[in-house]
């Protein structure tokens, strides 16, 4: 009989199936500890993936090596093994309950894991029962001593995972946060027995002390705020407003201490503040940090790490072990030891230096002219490695910006704004980044070095499409005049060059056919769909955020919060459609202009608005009069960054936006067809160049309403696109106001309206892939009380 698997492999198997799924459980388990934290660094998809794989095989391995060992137990000893061999493999049993405690820098990979922290809890109670059946199947076991003392550690570790998981979960993370985020910094005497369920009677407080002036309780200082000042008033602000990511309010009082303290700081330092509290919600939700900084985790690290300790050093001095067990297990056995106390180490030096261990430390001072200590001093050093560094970069403008610079590892998220364009998807052009000479160099090179093989592939498509035209032409003008029925009754050569021509016909149409089927495959098994998704992803790219991009924004949340000071009664009444009445009121002048704000959807206006701005773009001239001034090309810069980061948002991020989004996708399909016909038309499709087809849409007659020239059905917005374009320049032209000036100002109110809007659980999904811009401006919002 012929076996399957041969015999070698299978001895190899049952010798290496144990100590093999060890190793690898060791093995992910560093991989996690050093990766994982990256994952709020980048949205690499490749990092990502690999962190994402190895999460799960870790439980995986964990739990199959487990099975592994209560069977090896049940067998009898082979021959050649030491007598006590198998009584070491038991000893491993615990270590694999330690491994699935999981690291400290990733509890959960997912939201939607914290949500099943009960399974965790179950989970835990079964892998313990299956470690004790391993060790009780080995008994009488001389190493006994040790393995309590492991499954001590590893109980204390699973426990701590199961607890961070339960603290993270929404219901949980909800219900401690109602009574914060009502009473404010305050406790008074009125709300000091308020529980989690009783934001009715803290709403009934709020209300009866309402119109009430309250003094500020944060003393800030008239100067500059010292780094770990920022790190010590973001972990304040941090356990007052996370409330706010499940979607809790928060009482007046607290609002009014965040507005005049935002309103007093610098740009840099807000920005400081606000990636600190979104590093101090990725930390609660997706490490062990709210238990590790807790009496609690203090005592379970301290009981694990000694446990561990004091089993090596039971195992290091016991004699003959060298008779007792295999040289190789014993090796392994000291692996799983000191690797596991190397990463303990590893832990406890990162808690040790983290901002949250920071915060807890240096208690932020009554009076901030207090001097500091030296270990204030330390603290401070340290979190100034951290802060945001910014870096002068060339534009391709020719002119300098400063943009957010910082080594990998001290990035707090990816420092950079993901940008899509219309224009360039749809003419499959490659994208130009604004900022960033040195990554272009990268990218030329890279197309120096792929150029071969795309010149082979063009030379290939080009004489497929030459023997496609000449196999037409054979077809349509050739053989009806070369395969004639002859006249006359020789019924047989007329029967002979019928059934040739038959033939003929069909192998003609054999191409066809199977293109007609492939294309049937393709979109009965989603495949199109697929493909178009990759085209997306290809065509994105981001640019570093700029430190004029961010001042402009932080300066205008200021004038805006003056303004709802000043006029909130006047604002409320004036506001229609989503934009607020003050970009209204600066392009109130042009009637055909505030429609496109005033009276169509969030969606329809966000995609003609883009394209209007890649239009003005593209058509803007070297030789323009106002290319060398600096606020010009500033305002421009601005207005192309966020036009093609809310394009990104609308189509890549349609969970994020989906309370705003409305019908955009089919919106973006349906123009993005008819651009290609378009183009088509006009003879461009293949230039790809982004440059000539905006020409080709701005040559559009705008006279010609669009609803005749698309129909009714089609959502399409290209032929509305031209004429918004042409106002633009119209009012640049012959009133003498700034575009740029006027476009920064419309992509600043669809920015602020969807960060008002974007789905709550979404945007804590993003802090786990690098963060997304979006919530530095929704946090910045809500510190200044703006937004819905």
């Amino acid at each position: 009989m012929v076996e399957v698997i041969p015999k070698q492999i299978k001895d190899i198997w049952d010798s290496w199936n144990i100590r093999g799924m060890i190793i690898l459980s060791l093995s992910l388990q560093t991989i996690l500890i050093f990766l994982s934290p990256s994952r709020k660094r980048t949205s690499n998809k490749f990092l990502i993936l690999f962190v994402w794989s190895s999460y799960l095989l870790a439980d995986l391995s964990a739990n199959f090596a487990v099975s592994l060992i209560a069977k090896n137990q049940g067998k009898a000893p082979k021959p050649d093994d030491p007598p006590q061999n198998k009584k070491l493999l038991a000893l491993w049993a615990p270590f694999l309950l330690l491994h699935l405690g999981g690291p400290d820098t990733i509890t959960a990979f997912s939201l939607e894991d914290n949500a099943l922290w009960n399974r965790h809890f179950l989970g835990l109670i079964f892998q313990a029962l299956a470690g004790v059946y391993v060790v009780v199947q080995s008994l009488p076991n001389v190493l006994w001593v040790m393995i309590l003392l492991l499954f001590i550690s590893g109980t204390s570790k699973y426990l701590e995972r199961t607890i961070a998981l339960y603290l993270a979960s929404s219901d949980k993370f909800r219900g401690s946060m109602l009574q914060a985020s009502n009473l404010g910094f305050e406790n008074n005497e009125q709300t000091k027995n308020l529980d989690t369920d009783s934001i009715i009677a803290s709403e009934m407080y709020m209300k009866e002390n309402r119109g009430q002036p309250k003094p500020l309780k944060l003393m800030f200082p008239d100067r500059r705020l010292t780094h770990l000042e920022i790190l010590q008033y973001a972990f304040l602000f941090f356990n007052n407003f996370k409330s706010l990511m499940v979607n809790n309010i928060f009482s007046s009082e607290l609002r009014d201490e965040s507005k005049a303290f935002f309103s007093s700081l610098h740009d840099d330092e807000a920005l400081s503040i606000i990636e600190v509290e979104l590093d101090f919600i990725y930390e609660g939700l997706y490490t062990k940090g709210a238990v590790l900084h807790s009496w609690l985790g203090l005592v379970s690290r301290l009981l694990s790490l000694g446990s561990l300790l004091s089993a090596l050093g039971i195992f290091h001095y016991r004699h003959n072990k060298i008779k007792e067990f295999q040289k190789g297990d014993i090796v392994i056995t000291y692996t799983l030891f000191l690797v596991g106390i190397a990463l303990d180490f590893i832990s406890i030096q990162v808690f040790m230096v983290s901002d949250w261990t920071t915060a807890i430390l240096a208690k932020l001072k009554d009076d901030p002219d207090e001097m500091y200590s030296r270990k204030d001093s330390i603290l401070n050093w340290m979190f100034s490695l951290k802060t945001p560094k910014w870096k002068r970069q060339t534009c391709r403008a020719g002119h300098q910006q400063k943009a957010l610079k910082r080594p990998f590892l001290l990035r707090r998220w990816k420092e950079s704004i993901n940008m899509l364009n219309f224009i360039t998807y749809s003419m499959n052009a490659d994208t130009e980044k604004i900022h960033n000479p040195t990554d272009r160099t990268c990218r030329h090179l890279w197309k120096t070095c792929v150029f071969p093989f795309s010149y082979a592939i063009s030379i290939i498509h080009t004489w497929f499409g030459h023997i496609t035209r000449w196999f037409r032409d054979l077809h349509q003008n050739i053989l009806p005049h070369v395969i004639i029925l002859p006249p006359g009754e020789n019924q047989v050569a007329r029967f002979v060059i019928a059934t040739f021509k038959t033939l003929v016909e069909f192998w003609y149409q054999v191409p066809y056919i199977f293109a007609f089927l492939g294309t049937r495959f393709i979109n009965f098994m989603g495949i199109k769909d697929l493909l178009h998704e990759i085209r997306l992803v290809r065509s994105v790219h981001n640019e570093p955020l700029t430190k004029n991009l961010w001042c402009f924004i932080n300066l205008e949340l200021k004038s805006q919060n003056l303004y709802s000071l000043e006029n909130t009664k006047t604002k409320s009444t004036a506001r229609r459609g989503w934009a607020s009445s003050d970009t209204q009121i600066q392009i109130a002048d042009n009637e055909m202009l505030l429609h496109y704000i005033r009276d169509v959807d969030y969606d329809h206006s966000l995609l003609i608005w883009h394209i209007a701005t890649e239009l003005c773009y593209q058509e803007e001239a070297s030789t323009n009069e106002n290319c060398d001034k600096y606020e010009y090309q500033t305002d421009r810069e601005i207005s192309k960054i966020l036009s093609d980061y809310m394009m990104y948002l609308l189509i890549m991020q349609p969970k994020l936006m989906s309370e705003v989004a409305g019908i955009g996708k089919i919106r973006f399909r349906d123009t993005l067809a008819e651009a290609e016909r378009y183009f088509k038309k006009m003879g461009i499709i293949n230039s790809r160049s982004v440059k000539l087809a905006s020409e080709k849409i701005l040559s559009v007659d705008t006279s010609i309403e669009a609803r005749d020239v698309k129909g009714n059905h089609s959502k399409s917005v290209l032929f509305e696109v031209s004429s918004v374009a042409k106002e633009l320049q119209k009012m640049e032209k012959d009133f003498g106001k700034d575009k740029w000036k006027t476009l920064s100002k419309v992509w600043l109110e669809f920015l602020f309206h969807a960060a008002s809007h974007c789905d709550g659980t979404t945007r804590l999904e993003l802090l786990s892939k690098g963060g997304e811009f979006i919530n530095f401006v929704w946090l910045l919002m809500a510190h200044f009380g703006l937004g819905d």
